[in-house]
């Protein structure tokens, strides 16, 4: 049986801060051995798990495991990107430090991408959305499994927790939280390249990157294909019209 493709597994099973992701990124800055860097997670960490029940033990192993994926270990493929994202964390302050966070986590799990899609979907559609609602799209996705509704309840948990959802007066109900203009060009590359990294498609028009759901908390300024590729040396174009760019990742 061929294995499944990171773009294909569930993958990220627990609520994920933004405060935690800081750490860890700090930490690969730092270039902390990856051993001393999990201790040092695990009793930084400890203080959010205090009980001695081994299934809350577990899941500070699997937060942690998620932390070091994403900014100490995790795919070869994205060590690149990963680079590129720690470099920009050393310039950049709050609002564009969590478009970074946000990017990189999304590459490393494209589930979380999975349901960042889906509920940013459901907000332009309308004011407030469901857990069951985004629940219900995903599974289209990835099949009715009690592990997925699970997922996707940490994932749009941990969105609450970094602000970009928000819960209503009436309880499982959320609108939009944070809305942050994103200028930076590179930035904008790094989102793009993150998001493509993400998906399956081999190409995707530059407009729909722009306007990626999967991006919701974030409004991308308007840019052309020709900046995106002296932003990132990563990225590549194929122009299919006049005024159409389709944005893929340059082969290595």
């Amino acid at each position: 049986m061929k294995p499944e493709s990171r773009q294909q597994q569930i993958g990220i099973d627990r609520i994920v801060r933004l405060e935690w992701l800081e750490r860890a990124a700090h930490l690969a800055q730092a270039e902390i051995p990856k051993v001393m860097a999990k201790q040092n997670l695990s009793e930084a960490l400890t203080i959010s798990f205090p009980t001695s029940d081994p299934s809350v033990r577990g899941s500070l192993s699997k937060t942690i495991t998620i932390l070091m994926n994403v900014w100490l270990s995790g795919p070869k493929e994205l060590a690149d990107l990963k680079k590129a994202g720690l470099e920009l964390l050393r310039i950049k302050t709050e609002g564009d430090r969590l478009a970074i966070h946000w990017a990189m986590l999304m590459a490393t799990y494209p589930f979380w991408g999975a349901v960042a899609r889906q509920t940013g979907r459901l907000l332009r559609l309308q004011e407030t959305i469901t857990a069951e609602q985004v629940h219900r799209r995903i599974c289209e996705q990835y099949g009715e499994r009690e592990s997925v509704s699970r997922r996707v309840r940490y994932i749009l948990r941990s969105f609450i927790a970094w602000s970009v959802l928000q819960e209503t007066k009436t309880k499982g109900i959320y609108c939009q939280g944070l809305s942050l203009s994103i200028d930076d060009v590179k930035l904008i590359a790094y989102l793009i390249e993150s998001v493509l990294h993400a998906k399956t498609d081999a190409s995707v028009r530059l407009a729909d990157m722009l306007d990626s759901t999967s991006l919701f908390p974030f409004r991308l300024k308007r840019t052309t294909a020709q900046s995106l590729l002296i932003a990132s040396p990563r990225l590549d174009c194929i122009r299919q019209h006049m005024d159409d760019d389709l944005v893929i990742l340059k082969k290595a």
